[in-house]
């Protein structure tokens, strides 16, 4: 089973730069998408249909705002949209499908990009860990992938030193990422991708993308009873649709 996920900052604007024909050539079985930044009805969703998708979006009550999705190829046994915390599914950032083997989830965790956002992602950060540690005692199998808006270790971003008292790489947010790990997950990509200077998002600043000067927060989680599962785990900065750039994994049931 391969599975991609992948902030595209604007659905809209990613199918416009050629998304759906690059989905076509990764053969992926299923895409979380976060930022979606639309109402499923804003989207002309016909030619991702056409390519052997099923769309499943929950987006947020404020317009162009946030908003996740998943497209896959099976259909499954459930669809979960919001995670039945209301703040939380207000802003249109938790999704997920069952399946017989495993349920998939696409989060979009948010930036602390001023004060009181960064007192929101916190409260964000405790309600979301809460609400998972339940949800893995029905469902011991999870794929919780999406954009994290944390680096977890100096490895994960360019410039460790400039940026420690950035969100995103606060000791307090690389803690939390820490522990919700250790509470039974494993970071996919960093269990078969120990090298260095591999990122997932790059600013739009100071040409970083072409320099490399990027971050690494977007995540496939994996549940550790999936450990003997994954075969492949990756990142795609080649496609440039966004700021950020896909990750996936393949499991082998």
């Amino acid at each position: 089973m391969k599975i991609l996920s992948y902030n595209v900052n604007g659905i809209r604007a990613a199918l416009k730069k050629g998304f759906t024909d690059w989905l076509k050539a990764t053969d992926a079985d299923l895409i979380c998408i976060q930022e979606t930044k639309a109402f499923e009805e804003q989207v002309d969703t016909l030619a991702l249909k056409n390519i052997g998708y099923k769309l499943y979006w929950f987006s947020a009550q404020k317009k162009g705002y946030s908003g996740v999705a998943i497209f896959s190829k099976s259909e499954p046994s459930k669809v979960s949209y919001g995670s039945g915390i209301d703040h939380i599914d207000l802003e249109g950032r938790v999704i997920r499908l069952d399946f017989d083997k495993l349920s998939i989830m696409s989060l979009y965790l948010p930036s602390g990009t001023n004060s009181d956002r960064l007192e929101y992602k916190f409260k964000f950060m405790d309600d979301f860990y809460t609400y998972i540690n339940k949800l893995k005692t029905e469902i011991p199998n999870l794929v919780i992938c999406g954009d994290y808006n944390i680096c977890h270790q100096a490895i994960d971003i360019h410039d460790p030193i400039r940026n420690k008292n950035i969100s995103g790489f606060l000791p307090e947010e690389r803690a939390w990422l820490d522990n919700f790990l250790k509470s039974g997950f494993i970071d996919s990509f960093r269990y078969l991708n120990p090298e260095p200077h591999k990122y997932s998002w790059w600013s739009y600043r100071a040409n970083a993308r072409n320099n490399n000067k990027g971050w690494r927060i977007d995540y496939a989680l994996v549940s550790k009873t999936l450990k003997n599962n994954i075969v492949r785990s990756f990142i795609l900065p080649e496609a440039k649709h966004s700021d950020h750039c896909p990750v996936g994994l393949e499991l082998s049931f």
